[in-house]
C-alpha cells in the first residue's frame, strides 16, 4: 500500500498577516522539496474535505465554532490574540486542515493507505475546546482522534507531537480519558508555558530545556514514550508533527536535525506495526525555517512510505 499525501489549495488562503512565520509558503516550500527529491509521484495525493459542524463539535463546543464563524472577517485580519489572526480565508482553510485528518483516518482504517501525511495549515495543537490560540483555530488532530474513536475495533487511541511547542490544546481535549494516550515533547519553558506537574494519567510529557540536541531528545523518547507507548497498545497512532525543534529554525532553540525526525518517525512506524496494523496518521503543526522544515518532511515521508535515502 502507499502513503496518502492530503492537501488542499484552501490552506494557502489562510493569511496571518505579513511577516507571519506560519505563512502559505510553508506549504509550498514542502511540496517544492518533494518533487526534487523525486517523492511527489511516488505519493497517492488526495484533496481534502471541509470539516463539518458535527466533526468540529465533536472536540469543541458549540460556542467555540459558533464565537470563529461570527468574527470571521470578511476584508482585512481579525485578532483573536496577538500571534492569532483570521483572514477571509480562514474558515476555509481551518475546515480543510481538520477534514484532512479525517479523510486520513478513513483511509487507514479502510486500508486504501498504508498511512497518510496531511499537509495542512492553520496548525491545530493549540486549538482548545473553547479557545484558538498559538496560530490555531480548531484542533485538527484531535478532530482525527475522535472520528478515529468511533470505528469498530479502534478503542484505544496515541497522539505522538513532538513539536517544539507544548500541544496543550490536544491534552486539554482529551485529558483523563481512558481511550487516548498523550505523548507530548517540548522545549520547556516555552510557549504556551505549560504546567508540567499536572500530567493526567493518560498525559506523558517529555519537557526538554533550550539547547537540547538529538541525543537528548532520543533518550527521552526511550525512556519515557516507548514504555507507555508498548504498555497502551494502540490501536491507530497519530503525529502531531511539528518540525519547529529543528536547529535552524528561529522560532525555538533546540538542536534537532533530519536524522532526528527520521528516527522518531521509525519508531513510531514501529510501533504501529506492533499493535496498530501499521496504521499511522501524520499531521503537521509547526516548522518555520523554509528548507528546514521541507527537509524534514522529506525524511519524514521517506520513512512513512518506505522508500529509504
Amino acid at each position: 500500500m502507499f502513503t496518502a499525501f492530503i492537501a488542499h489549495p484552501d490552506c494557502a488562503r489562510h493569511d496571518s498577516g505579513a511577516h507571519h512565520p506560519e505563512c502559505p509558503e510553508r506549504l509550498s516550500a514542502i511540496q517544492d522539496r518533494l518533487i526534487e527529491s523525486g517523492l511527489w509521484p511516488l505519493l497517492r495525493h488526495y484533496e481534502a474535505p471541509l470539516a463539518t459542524d458535527g466533526e468540529l463539535t465533536a472536540v469543541h463546543s458549540a460556542a467555540h465554532l459558533k464565537h470563529i464563524l461570527e468574527v470571521a472577517p470578511r476584508a482585512g485580519l481579525h485578532y483573536l490574540d496577538e500571534d492569532t489572526a483570521m483572514s477571509p480565508g480562514t474558515v476555509a482553510a481551518a475546515r480543510r486542515a481538520a477534514g484532512a485528518v479525517r479523510l486520513a483516518v478513513d483511509l487507514v482504517y479502510q486500508q486504501e493507505a498504508r498511512n497518510a501525511f496531511c499537509s495542512v495549515r492553520p496548525p491545530g495543537h493549540h486549538a482548545e475546546r473553547d479557545r484558538a490560540m498559538g496560530f490555531c483555530f480548531f484542533n485538527n488532530v484531535a478532530v482525527g482522534v475522535a472520528h478515529a474513536l468511533k470505528q469498530p475495533g479502534i478503542e484505544r487511541v496515541a497522539v505522538l507531537d513532538f513539536d517544539v511547542h507544548h500541544g496543550n490544546g490536544t491534552e486539554q481535549i482529551f485529558q483523563h480519558s481512558d481511550q487516548v494516550l498523550f505523548l507530548s515533547t517540548f522545549q520547556y519553558p516555552f510557549y504556551p508555558f505549560t504546567d508540567i506537574n499536572f500530567p493526567a494519567d493518560n498525559i506523558v510529557h517529555g519537557p526538554l530545556p533550550a539547547g537540547s540536541d538529538g541525543a537528548a531528545f532520543r533518550e527521552m523518547v526511550e525512556r519515557r514514550w516507548l514504555p507507555h507507548l508498548r504498555a497502551f497498545k494502540p490501536q491507530m497512532l497519530f503525529i502531531s508533527a511539528g518540525f519547529d525543534g529543528h536547529k535552524d529554525d528561529i522560532m525555538a532553540h533546540m538542536g534537532l536535525v533530519e536524522a532526528d525526525y527520521r528516527w522518531i518517525t521509525e519508531q513510531a512506524c514501529a510501533a504501529a506495526d506492533t499493535h496498530a496494523q501499521g496504521r499511522i496518521v501524520s499531521v503537521l503543526e509547526g516548522g518555520y525555517e523554509l528548507p528546514a522544515l521541507a527537509r524534514s518532511v522529506e525524511a519524514h515521508l521517506r520513512v512513512l512510505g518506505g522508500f529509504g535515502g
